[in-house]
């Protein structure tokens, strides 16, 4: 995600027939004075969180953590820094050592699955594949303790839900086995720490980026906590292997090059078909919110026209919001691990079963699924998404200027 808010800067300047003093809406290429650095008003704020909505912090420490907090909040903050960061930091590196060796040794003496200049231990059966899987299961499942969330409640709706939106499968009762199996599971995208839970539970595999290895999506590393930590080592390759991570390869357009698209849907298909074939969990959105919206889905989850379990991740808090929208990687492990007690909301809904016109129509489909995802999830939909969240952040560093930030989109 720390790629996803990169800096943002203009490409192009706005003409002016007169000099303008404003700092705001100043984009001469010259060095300002420190009374002159460019600021957002409370005014200006307001608007842009409104506009933004989506990636606004509400929690206590405010605007990309870095809001004026009382002294009961600072004291609650230093105990945590000094004796929970520690002890969560080291835990959670023992338990990812721990992993990292039963991987290699479940792995060894074997050659990796290799599809379209793809890798992955995550095709191979017997009792290696169950022990990375359990044994992946529980140790999400601990980091995830370790990390103060001690209770997860789950809910799990009935397949009148389904119904509601699509009357033509929900009425088949003869459905067999494979039918009912997903070909993927969707969820909505609010932290780095959605990648632990659905590990713990399912152990699918994700979609990653390549080419820099410290510039992974940190889902596709299994948490921030990773990529901080342990940056640029096997440990985190070895570890998407196993998993089965499909990475993104942009340099490669040979003539039988698949690409990330075409490897995705055979997964999927392949999950739907085969009930050994390591799962697939896409987040549709293609960027983290502050977990009240939902935005546009993106159609590559619906391309294969096989059905879906549709999953709602929320986070309750009541000092530090676990979302990760609008706040630096770092400063939100260091806030995390330094919070007495985190908590997760799951929601899980029936699997979702396409019409023949959701098959023929992707964007149908995937409406259709994020339009029930947030009438049973209370999300608010929203019609923005990672292009704007790059703005509305760096507008918050102050660098670009209020024209571009606020119609970024309608340009």
């Amino acid at each position: 995600m720390e790629s996803e808010l990169k800096v943002i800067t203009p490409q192009s300047t706005v003409q002016q027939s007169e000099p303008d003093d404003s700092p705001l809406l100043n984009q001469e290429p010259r060095t300002p004075e420190p009374q002159t650095q460019f600021m957002v008003s409370s005014q200006t704020i307001e608007e842009m969180e409104k506009k933004y909505a989506a990636y606004v912090r509400h929690d206590v420490y405010g605007t990309m953590g870095r809001g004026k907090l009382p002294w009961g909040e600072k004291f609650l903050l230093g105990l945590g820094l000094v004796f929970l960061l520690p002890i969560r930091v080291v835990g959670g590196m023992t338990i990812l050592v721990i992993y990292y060796v039963i991987c290699r040794v479940c792995t060894a003496f074997l050659a990796p699955n290799r599809e379209d200049e793809q890798e992955d231990y995550a095709h191979m059966g017997g009792w290696r594949r169950a022990v990375i899987m359990q044994s992946g299961r529980y140790l999400s499942r601990v980091v995830l303790f370790v990390f103060g969330f001690y209770w997860i409640a789950e809910t799990s709706r009935s397949n009148e839900v389904e119904g509601q939106l699509n009357n033509e499968n929900a009425s088949r009762t003869d459905q067999t086995e494979e039918l009912e199996r997903p070909g993927a599971i969707i969820s909505n995208h609010v932290s780095y720490l959605d990648i632990l839970y659905h590990m713990s539970t399912s152990f699918p595999s994700f979609v990653a980026k390549t080419g820099n290895p410290t510039n992974f999506v940190a889902f596709a590393s299994g948490s921030e906590f990773v990529k901080l930590v342990f940056g640029n080592i096997e440990l985190v390759m070895y570890k998407n292997k196993c998993l089965g991570c499909v990475y993104v390869q942009r340099e490669l357009k040979s003539s039988d090059f698949k690409g990330v698209s075409g490897v995705v849907n055979d997964r999927i298909r392949e999950a739907h078909q085969n009930k050994f074939a390591p799962k697939m969990m896409l987040f549709p959105e293609g960027t983290t919110t502050n977990g009240d919206y939902l935005l546009p889905f993106k159609t590559g989850a619906f391309l294969a026209k096989a059905p879906v379990l549709p999953v709602i991740l929320r986070y309750p808090y009541h000092r530090f919001s676990p979302a990760w929208d609008s706040i630096s990687g770092a400063r939100h492990v260091i806030l995390l691990l330094s919070q007495f007690v985190n908590y997760i909301e799951v929601t899980r809904l029936p699997v979702y079963h396409p019409s023949e016109q959701e098959k023929e129509d992707p964007k149908l489909y995937a409406e259709n699924v994020r339009n029930l995802m947030a009438r049973e999830g209370n999300l608010i939909l929203s019609d923005i998404g990672l292009a704007e969240k790059r703005v509305y952040h760096a507008a918050l560093n102050g660098n670009i200027s209020m024209p571009t930030v606020l119609h970024q989109k309608d340009d």
